[in-house]
């Protein structure tokens, strides 16, 4: 008997489907995820499209823009630019430069603080630490008084750090936040194996260069978190930043927008609007720009 030979591949036998569940199966194993994740979507969207179609709305009104997007017009957001008495351009600098300076100075000195808990032994280290988480109990707000003092106290020997001085109010905002990430930052700076210190030891480094060139690396994700925590809480901060910032041209977006409705008579929610979807994209930004750093920056830095 002869076999003949062909180069075709032998034909497969078809995969048989596999049987579809039904809706109600379905729903019962991961559909209702899905429902409540669009109905959190919808619930954290709200807010967001209706503060954006309300600084789109030129009747300057908030009651007027409950139909979404019924009225367009980009009078308010010419206006923000347009008001002399009111220099939002200047707001928006100052705002930056509070932040960033705020969220860059409590990094490194949240950084340098844990470092020293996390590594070397001295007296008064477990004080220190307690100390620090005591202190946070009390709210800065609870002290806005006594800074009002100290800072004309201080303005009347060192203008720089009195009353409506930007350099005043970081100084306070560290002050009122050095505490918490320090211990914030002490427990990551602990999950780093001392073993990579003591092998940088017998090469010959010390405590800077060890700090500096590898402990930073490692611990990124955290001060990534910190500095954008810091960046928001000195940005949207209304209280301090009110009762230190007195001149227009000094003040803050969150204190500079209240003026446009805080007067009972001639409120426009519309401008209010408009500046807040605008002081919301510095930390949009910055947020989009350390999220690889907070997903990825353990493992790029034990990489390294």
């Amino acid at each position: 008997m002869s076999t003949q030979i062909t180069g075709r591949p032998a034909a497969r036998a078809p995969r048989e489907r596999a049987p579809r569940r039904g809706f109600g199966k379905w729903f019962a194993t991961t559909g209702w995820r899905h429902l409540i994740g669009v109905a959190l979507c919808i619930y954290a969207a709200f807010p967001l499209l209706y503060v954006l179609s309300a600084s789109l709305n030129p009747n300057g009104t908030l009651l007027s823009s409950n139909g979404f997007f019924t009225t367009v017009g980009f009078n308010s957001y010419v206006e923000l630019f347009q008001n002399e008495q009111r220099p939002f351009a200047a707001w928006f600098v100052n705002t930056l430069f509070i932040g960033l300076t705020t969220a860059a100075a409590s990094v490194f000195l949240g950084a340098l603080a844990a470092y020293s808990f996390s590594r070397m032994r001295f007296t008064g280290r477990r004080v220190g630490l307690v100390s620090l988480l005591i202190v946070q109990i009390f709210p800065q707000l609870l002290a806005v008084v006594a800074i009002f003092i100290l800072l004309t106290s201080l303005g009347d020997v060192f203008p720089v750090l009195g009353i409506d001085s930007q350099i005043a109010l970081i100084m306070v905002y560290l002050g009122g936040a050095l505490g918490v990430n320090t211990y914030l930052m002490y427990g990551f700076f602990n999950t780093v194996p001392v073993e990579i210190d003591e092998a940088a030891k017998i090469d010959g480094a010390g405590h800077a260069r060890i700090f500096f060139t590898m402990i930073l690396r490692l611990v990124a994700p955290i001060l990534a978190v910190v500095g954008l925590l810091s960046f928001i809480s000195s940005t949207s901060d209304f209280v301090i930043a009110s009762v230190i910032l007195v001149s227009p041209e000094n003040q803050t977006l969150a204190v500079g927008l209240y003026s446009y409705v805080s007067e009972e008579f001639t409120s426009n929610w519309s401008v209010f609007a408009a500046g807040a979807v605008l002081a919301a994209i510095p930390v949009m930004a910055l947020f989009l720009f350390l999220q690889k750093y907070i997903v990825g920056g353990l493992t790029a830095g034990a990489g390294k």
